[in-house]
């Protein structure tokens, strides 16, 4: 079989593995949303359950790239993209653990009572969903102009946490009781902002892949 074929089709299969990693993570985002707002702790339970199976697509592919340098020796956009992939299931990785991560204070809290309602918190769980879900998606198309947006989208994200980290030590401050309960809500927005960053790192790689340049501007 020609080499170049066979490059392709190595290509084709890695990009396969990825989409895969990719859609499980979407669904443990849109798990995690709901278990939330619902305080749903067997939900969480298994979304950080979940978080093995991402490990272990990030494992394959990554083998898998290296084994496509090792035999193939791409060149040019091929290699590009190949370096690209492997940048990117690191950051993928990294937003299931954080989902993961949030599981765990959501299983902490699902026995409590809120003290308070805050709004944006799930709203900023659904902008940086759908910052992942864009970033999964720019994987296939190579959408430049949506790669773009995500990066330009990251400031949104670190504006709601700024808003809302502000709003809990308000909240703190008016029930001292609470803090506990607070500072996990704390956590949880830092996760959020944190995978929105990786979701703007997809981006950049994507833009590298297809121009050979991270400059986004």
């Amino acid at each position: 079989m020609p080499e170049r074929i066979e490059l392709k089709r190595e290509l084709e299969r890695i990009h396969k593995d990825l989409i895969k990693m990719g859609a499980t993570i979407e669904q443990s985002m849109e798990d995690m949303i709901e278990a939330f707002l619902t305080q749903n702790a067997e939900l969480a339970r298994d979304i950080i359950e979940r978080d093995d199976e991402i490990d272990d697509l990030e494992l394959q592919v990554e083998q898998d790239c290296i084994r496509l340098i090792a035999r193939q020796q791409p060149m040019a956009r091929d290699l590009r993209d190949t370096a690209a992939i492997l940048k990117i299931i690191t950051d993928l990785e990294r937003i299931g653990d954080h989902c993961s991560d949030i599981s765990q204070y959501i299983i902490n809290l699902s026995e409590e009572k809120y003290i308070k309602s805050i709004d944006d918190i799930p709203l900023m769980m659904s902008k940086v969903k759908l910052m992942v879900r864009d970033a999964i998606d720019i994987c296939i198309r190579r959408d430049l102009e949506l790669a773009k947006d995500i990066c330009n989208r990251d400031q949104e994200i670190n504006d709601l946490f700024y808003h809302i980290i502000d709003e809990i030590v308000t909240l703190m401050n008016e029930f001292p009781g609470n803090a506990r309960q607070l500072k996990e809500f704390m956590f949880i927005v830092k996760y959020l902002e944190r995978m929105g960053d990786h979701a703007t790192n997809v981006a950049e790689w994507i833009i590298y892949s297809v121009t050979g340049t991270h400059d986004y501007k």
